[in-house]
Parts: C-alpha cells; structure tokens; sequence
C-alpha cells in the first residue's frame, strides 16, 4: 500500500489574517477559497508541492459538534493548544528572520533540540503552533 500526505487542516478564527500569513509570510501559494465570512474553507501549500495542502478551516464547522464542544475548542484555541504543523526548511536562520519580521508571535527562537533537531516555533494569528525545522 503507499499512501501520500495530501491535505492537514489547522482552525482559523480570522480568514484574512490567517491568510495573509500563510501567503505573506510564509510564501505558500493559494489553491482555493471559498465561503464567505468567517465561514471561508482556504487551501494554501508549498509552491513546488502542489500535492500537498493545508486546508485553513473555519472551527467547529461541524454540525455534529456539540456545543460543550464547540465551547472546549474555542478555549483551547485561545490558549493554543488546538491546532498545530511542523514544517522544514534548508535554511532556518532566513525562514526564522522572515516569519520574525512579519510581526509574528515567537514561541522560541532557533534551538538545537536535545533530540537531535534544530527548529523554532510561531503561533499562528489563530494560535496554532507552527514548528520549523531545519533540514540536515
């Protein structure tokens, strides 16, 4: 069997501002949006990845979802600790100026990890965690 990554989905709370840092400050390229709203489903990836998305998701869309649910979501999103992605970059030095720059929240700058990585991490203008590694 070979299976592929095709699509990971992390929560918005403000469309245009989780965009604008998605295409903006990390450079991915937009593949759709649709909904209006706040009720707006945005697929942005990698250019060069064209099979790889991430679908940025209006929470607790669901209509299964109950609303102890929904409440739960909201709270762990405004603490961030809902949604995140690991990402990886060649040079992570620039990727850390970049997303910097971009008046992004700095959870911790580049670090060599005691498990054998070196990365840092953002928070998304929903919260999510976004985790940078460098490619060795």
């Amino acid at each position: 069997m070979k299976l592929t990554i095709h699509t990971t989905v992390l929560p918005h709370v403000d469309p245009d501002a989780s965009l604008a840092f998605y295409r903006d400050v990390l450079g991915f390229e937009v593949r759709s949006d649709v909904g209006q709203g706040t009720m707006r489903w945005i697929t942005v990836g990698p250019p060069g990845q064209p099979d790889v998305s991430l679908l940025l998701a209006p929470p607790a869309a669901d209509p299964g979802i109950t609303e102890d649910e929904r409440r739960t979501i909201t709270e762990m999103m405004a603490k961030g600790t809902y949604g995140w992605i690991m990402l990886a970059t060649e040079d992570l030095d620039e990727v850390f100026e970049q997303v910097q720059a971009g008046d992004t929240e700095v959870v911790q700058e580049p670090t060599e990890q005691p498990y054998g990585v070196r990365d840092c991490a953002f928070r998304d203008p929903a919260g999510n965690l976004v985790r940078i590694q460098q490619l060795r």
